[in-house]
């Protein structure tokens, strides 16, 4: 029952951030201006479902306690690289959390790595005062980001896991600006074939917006999708066996003695 919950929470959450974002491609109309009741809206909605799925975690396992405790540290020390990175930004779009967010997720699993993507973005929003009302859509995004990487492949080869990981860092470079851009296109006022418009049909919309993505962003772009491939390449592999090692000693199986000692009593008895 407690996973059907928390597996229906990420359904609902997916299902309201795929909503949002796709919104300029199937609503006929859209205001000019964002609207004020959207942001606070969107963030109390993944906080509220970020923190029943924590309850949901604390109630399982006791070992579950430990876990969370983890993704605490590891969003802390994420958020710390988003502040590096404002104050001492790199090429591009090149951000050095995506890598982390990644890894996390990969060892994991999914509902791990989508509090860790979403909840990474917004403690870093709160410590470089980078909150707005693009901080939602961060906020699903680096999720996704983290949830994602969990349905990789996982060989027993630490060198393929480390090369399907630097496959997603290439593809979330250039994706997570692509989902991103759809927060800010609908309200941009540049050259008119780029523009959102309004009663189009939604495949003259994608046209438009793939258009305006390879103009604007593809080259920003890149920058990030490269950082994520040589951070990963670079530490994938001591990370991935520190976080196997670490979700190998805090998972454990409980065994009762007494019934344990029943069954060899029994086997005595028969022998």
């Amino acid at each position: 029952m407690r996973k059907l919950l928390s597996g229906l929470l990420f359904a609902v959450s997916g299902l309201a951030g795929t909503a949002v974002f796709l919104a300029p491609f199937f609503w006929p109309q859209l205001t000019q201006s964002a609207n004020p009741t959207t942001t606070p809206l969107l963030t109390s909605l993944l906080l509220v479902i970020c923190l029943v799925v924590l309850l949901l975690e604390l109630q399982g396992e006791a070992i579950s306690a430990r876990v969370v405790a983890m993704l605490g540290m590891l969003v802390a020390i994420t958020a710390v690289l988003r502040f590096l990175e404002v104050a001492f930004p790199g090429p591009g779009g090149f951000s050095p959390i995506f890598a982390p967010i990644l890894l996390a997720g990969y060892v994991f699993g999914a509902r791990f790595g989508f509090l860790m993507g979403a909840l990474t973005l917004l403690v870093s929003a709160l410590v470089t005062g980078g909150v707005g009302p693009w901080l939602p859509y961060q906020m699903f995004a680096a999720g996704w980001v983290g949830l994602t990487a969990a349905w990789l492949p996982h060989p027993d080869s630490t060198r393929r896991q480390v090369f399907w990981l630097s496959i997603a860092g290439l593809v979330w470079g250039f994706l997570y600006g692509l989902i991103m851009n759809l927060y800010f296109w609908p309200f941009f006022n540049g050259d008119a074939a780029l523009s959102w418009q309004a009663g189009v049909g939604w495949r003259d919309t994608l046209s438009r917006y793939v258009a305006f993505y390879l103009v604007t962003s593809l080259v920003w772009d890149a920058g990030r999708a490269l950082g994520n491939v040589a951070l990963i390449g670079l530490l994938g592999a001591p990370v991935i066996h520190i976080f196997t090692r670490f979700q190998r000693r805090m998972m454990f199986q409980y065994v009762d003695k007494m019934a344990e000692r029943e069954v060899v009593r029994a086997d005595s008895t028969t022998d």
